[in-house]
């Protein structure tokens, strides 16, 4: 885009029931921190150049169903993070309040039900 340069931001917007829970899971989840905080939102960054995500309150907010079923809100995005052990990383969403999914759809892979019910991925690439 012409009218941006290379020193602009850029974030992730993601609607929330709870915008501030939700962005201080991630933030704690990934050891980020909230750069602002105000009524209906919340926003956690990796720097203060970014990246940044977004957190916005949405007073109508429908958790997605994880695995989609015929008829059930389906995910509109989901977030993966690459990770060096995949158990530990497991271990560590789960104590900050995710909740695992079974059957893994890869050996190699986890997916997990933020605090607002939407799904990531844990992803170990090693042996």
């Amino acid at each position: 885009m012409k009218a941006r340069d290379g020193g602009m931001w850029w974030a992730t917007a993601v609607e929330a029931p709870d915008p501030g829970a939700l962005g201080r899971f991630y933030a704690g989840l990934l050891d980020w921190h909230v750069g602002h905080e105000e009524p209906g939102t919340t926003i956690v960054a990796a720097s203060p150049s970014g990246p940044f995500l977004v957190f916005q309150y949405a007073e109508d907010h429908v958790r997605p169903v994880w695995p989609p079923v015929p008829g059930g809100q389906r995910p509109m995005m989901h977030f993966d993070f690459q990770v060096g052990d995949l158990e530990a990383a497991v271990a560590e969403a789960v104590e900050r309040g995710a909740v695992p999914v079974p059957d893994p759809l890869h050996p190699h892979v986890r997916t997990l039900l933020d605090p607002a019910g939407y799904p990531f991925c844990l992803c170990y690439d090693g042996e």
